[in-house]
């Protein structure tokens, strides 16, 4: 079975059951690997629900970048553990995910981001994470699109890469439906809906389903979910867009994942061209038209650290979602009010790579039991205290 192609866009369930021990909402990353993580642990009644096609939110145009080289170490932890789930990701589910192991390379163009950035592979490396701090010249070997001139160092972690998200959420979703998962897509929820403190059903355009537990993982749309039950998800979608180049015989095989810390550019392998971007700044909200606004902003990058990727030959390009909080980490947790209410989201541009380790974890939230991590610091309830927000340099 290694290797084997799962539908993209497999018939799922058509009728609502009238209950559920626990119902997750969202068929993203996020959603798949709990309801994966939560069958294989024994629960048996679940019902998933997506409000379009599976993957079709934040999980549906990212940069599928998988990586370790976080700052704050519950974001490495996060990291990590996924990191290895995807590397077994093939042998454990008969499903490719297209994984591409060939390092992160952060680049450093002042002496702040240089010393921040030894500090976190400091961190990392205390971890088990194989990152390393390089000099300007080996970044340039590493990735010959670099102008060593512009850096003041850089770090590589070999191990790091990408992956294709949609192929991740398919055999997540074909594995847990094996277990006995029940998937809706195209079902939208209307509300959730409380008495005296509880969790008593869900209520959708296909009917209502009676359940005292509820996950939400709708990504961007997590704010409404919460709201529904009361609960309070800071969480806003923001656009992200990327770019394709044509096809190039000149362009190296193997690049690495690389981002510029000063200015946010990024780039890596995409076939036989490159995928590139930036993190140009748009309006909150909902809205997934592709334009070319952030390519100026793109090329005033490139022309300093990475020249030859000035004015790109685009072939087009996809726009997506962010599900930003306001320090730009995720939220892992359960409600202190509101029994029964989980929640898996806002991860700000990092949800995909987290996604494996973030099921496993929302399953030990589920059951009441210690996890392979403490999920305190990513409660929602850390924005009730300033001072307790996370730190995290390594995002974009």
């Amino acid at each position: 079975m290694a290797g084997a192609v799962i539908d993209l866009k497999p018939r799922f369930d058509s009728r609502l059951p009238d209950s559920a021990d626990v119902v997750i909402i969202g068929g993203g990353i996020m959603g798949v690997s709990a309801a994966w993580h939560l069958a294989k642990s024994g629960v048996q009644n679940i019902v998933l629900l997506e409000l379009g096609d599976l993957g079709g939110g934040s999980s549906a145009k990212p940069l599928g970048g998988v990586r370790a080289n976080f700052s704050d170490p519950g974001n490495i932890m996060l990291g990590k553990r996924s990191l290895e789930a995807y590397r077994k990701f093939d042998a454990e589910f008969g499903a490719g995910i297209g994984l591409q192991q060939v390092g992160y390379l952060f680049l450093c163009r002042n002496d702040d981001s240089l010393q921040a950035l030894e500090a976190a592979t400091a961190t990392q490396n205390s971890m088990g994470v194989s990152s390393r701090m390089i000099d300007a010249e080996e970044a340039e070997r590493i990735n010959p699109f670099i102008d060593a001139r512009a850096l003041n160092g850089a770090s590589f972690s070999p191990e790091d890469g990408y992956a294709e998200p949609a192929l991740a959420v398919a055999g997540y979703a074909h594995a847990a439906r094996q277990l006995g998962v029940r998937i809706l897509t195209h079902t939208q929820v209307l509300d959730i809906e409380t008495a005296e403190g509880t969790i008593r059903s869900v209520r959708t355009n296909r009917g209502k389903i009676s359940t005292n537990a509820v996950i939400c993982c709708a990504g961007a749309w997590s704010a409404q979910i919460g709201q529904m039950a009361g609960v309070s998800l800071p969480v806003v979608p923001t656009k992200r867009m990327i770019g394709l180049t044509m096809p190039q015989a000149t362009t190296p095989a193997r690049i690495p994942f690389t981002l510029d810390l000063a200015t946010t550019m990024y780039f890596h392998n995409y076939g036989s061209g490159l995928l590139l971007g930036i993190s140009h700044e748009q309006p909150e909200g909902f809205g997934r038209e592709f334009d070319y606004s952030w390519l100026a902003e793109f090329n005033d990058a490139a022309a300093v650290c990475a020249p030859g990727l000035e004015n790109p030959d685009l072939v087009g390009g996809w726009a997506g979602y962010y599900e930003n909080t306001p320090d730009h980490n995720a939220l892992i947790g359960h409600s202190r009010d509101l029994p029964g209410f989980f929640y898996a989201t806002g991860f700000s541009g990092h949800g995909f790579l987290q996604g494996p380790a973030v099921g496993e974890l929302v399953a030990d939230l589920y059951h009441g039991r210690t996890s392979f991590m403490d999920p305190t610091p990513f409660s929602v309830d850390r924005f009730d205290n300033d001072t307790s927000r996370l730190r995290e340099v390594n995002i974009i």
